[in-house]
């Protein structure tokens, strides 16, 4: 086994790092059942590596009834049998560490599978016993014990309690597959640490943490109300001595920990990145930030100036495995993102939004800090229209069939146009279904396409690794100079006379003064000028 080594050469790797994820099960598959496979992902690791990218993030590839696609962890030592063995997982983190790639996992704190040890004994023990005490096990209120112990409100909708018959209720902040582990218990601490070694003795180099602000819950789970400070569950202040003792084993190991943190209040968001704690968190904001000018440099303003407060790195996501794809995304009237706005049949402009996206693309890869890359959005993938008896994302079932749920943007990847399902895999039909154009995305087509999303997202990576004006820690806002422009224009210095310009107007524009353009997302108007929804890398 590998572990990583504080010494390694270049520890600060990851604050100006583009990290690709990798969604498993949607990737490749290398044994053709349908399914993506760690298989797959070792025979692709020579795209990933001309692509550009310094790590991999992969989704949960733990063994898992695979309820909420994986979030619903039952052995954290195993791999899934439909992804591969451990010895695969680490034979890919070696040959991956080989080719100059690291590799960062997924842990999930909040909750485990109902098929998990824990709580299948839990069920088993019954009402009192101290198998219960490591989840959140309520009577329910009434006189028969028939209402929940609370009013809070899942994740996914509807109530967080499932009762059992013995009368006993239990909590799940998201799934009813997906019991929430109590974080006051000492061995649900010691369990997540002895993971995290686990992990890092096979030399994984960063964890991302899923749902990181809500592990922690008050002990009297109370009635939910209102500006209640603190909240009952999300953001509670006892979770940074958790996170401060996972950093002195990181450390230990010279890994890194990605947050995912959704909290509207930047000073106690920078708090999860204090020196101590988690080395970056992921950026939201500008996620789900609409195609707008004023508000994208809101969005970067105030990003930079939360993590330097802190001395952190920011990160800078367009799209992952949760959200819309972002060339529908901004293809639509309504260009933000927001899960409780997600309807079926909303109307897309896909040429728009390709448009948009590859301008996106330049923009997010320009900005100090890391970048992360959710697959497929190189190759300009559009969200999927999911036939309804084919969706299996508990959101879309939880909302009672309005929500259309996470699938669209899961759908398993094209590599090969002529190949049986766009190469995906050789044999069975893949676990989603792919749309009748989807080989007209793939790989193969896009490499041999100076002009394609691919070509540009590799061009893109290229500069970004081998151009003095990307380089630095990505910690300082100093590191990032507005230029003056007219509304709707996005105009930014960086160091080594870097220049990187969005134009958001309806118009082309002006190029500011600059001696080459080393890279643009789309074909220049007359006379040289930045068309709409258009972005330019440029040497002043």
């Amino acid at each position: 086994m590998a572990a990583n080594h504080p010494s390694e050469a270049n520890a600060n790797w990851w604050r100006d790092a583009a990290i690709y994820q990798v969604y498993v099960r949607s990737f490749a598959d290398g044994d053709g059942d349908g399914t993506g496979d760690l298989a797959g992902v070792r025979a692709k690791l020579p795209y990933l590596v001309e692509l550009g990218v310094d790590a991999l993030w992969f989704t949960p590839w733990y063994l898992s009834p695979l309820a909420d696609g994986g979030y619903d962890v039952a052995d954290y030592r195993t791999i899934d049998p439909a992804f591969g063995t451990l010895a695969e997982a680490e034979k890919l983190i070696a040959e991956a560490r080989g080719l100059g790639i690291r590799t960062i996992i997924d842990i999930v704190p909040n909750h485990v599978s109902d098929q998990h040890a824990w709580f299948t004994a839990a069920l088993v023990a019954g009402p009192g016993s101290p198998e219960r005490e490591l989840f959140h096990f309520r009577p329910g209120r009434g006189p028969d014990g028939a209402v929940p112990p609370n009013d809070w409100v899942s994740e996914f909708g509807g109530t967080p309690w499932t009762r059992l018959d013995d009368g006993e209720w239990y909590l799940h902040l998201f799934a009813t597959q997906q019991p929430d582990l109590n974080w006051a218990h000492p061995a649900v601490r010691q369990e997540h640490e002895d993971v995290l070694r686990f992990w890092f003795e096979r030399g994984v180099a960063g964890v991302r943490i899923d749902s990181a602000a809500l592990p922690a819950k008050d002990p009297a789970l109370p009635d939910f109300t209102e500006g209640r400070d603190p909240h009952p569950y999300i953001d509670r202040d006892e979770l940074h001595d958790v996170y401060r003792s996972w950093r002195a084993i990181a450390d230990e190991y010279g890994a890194i920990f990605v947050g995912e943190v959704w909290l509207p209040d930047a000073e106690r968001f920078a708090r999860y990145l204090r020196p101590d704690e988690l080395h970056t968190a992921f950026n939201f904001n500008f996620l789900a930030c609409p195609w707008d000018a004023g508000l994208l440099r809101s969005a970067i303003d105030d990003t930079l100036a939360e993590h330097a407060s802190v001395g952190a790195p920011a990160t800078w996501v367009l799209c992952n495995h949760d959200v819309t794809r972002t060339v529908t995304r901004y293809g639509r009237g309504d260009t933000g993102f927001d899960f409780a706005a997600k309807t079926f049949g909303t109307p897309t402009d896909l040429a728009l939004g390709t448009r948009r996206a590859r301008a996106a693309a330049l923009l997010s890869l320009a900005l100090p800090g890391a970048a992360y890359l959710y697959q497929g959005e190189e190759l300009g993938l559009p969200e999927a229209d999911i036939p309804r008896d084919r969706i299996q994302d508990p959101m879309h079932f939880r909302s009672g069939g309005t929500d259309p749920g996470r699938d669209g943007c899961r759908v398993p990847l094209p590599w090969a146009a002529h190949a049986p399902y766009a190469g995906f895999g050789s044999t069975a039909e893949p676990w989603l279904p792919q749309p009748a154009d989807w080989a007209s995305y793939a790989a193969d087509l896009q490499s041999a396409d100076p002009d394609s999303m691919l070509s540009l997202y590799r061009e893109a990576l290229r500069l970004r690794r081998t151009e003095p004006g990307f380089g630095g820690p990505g910690a300082s806002g100093e590191q990032l100079v507005w230029l003056p422009t007219d509304p709707g224009v996005l105009a930014f210095t960086r160091a080594d006379r870097l220049i990187c310009v969005v134009n958001l107007t309806d118009e082309p524009i002006e190029l500011p003064g600059h001696t080459e353009v080393l890279l643009i997302s789309g074909p220049p108007a007359e006379g040289g000028r930045l068309p709409r929804d258009t972005a330019a890398w440029l040497r002043g």
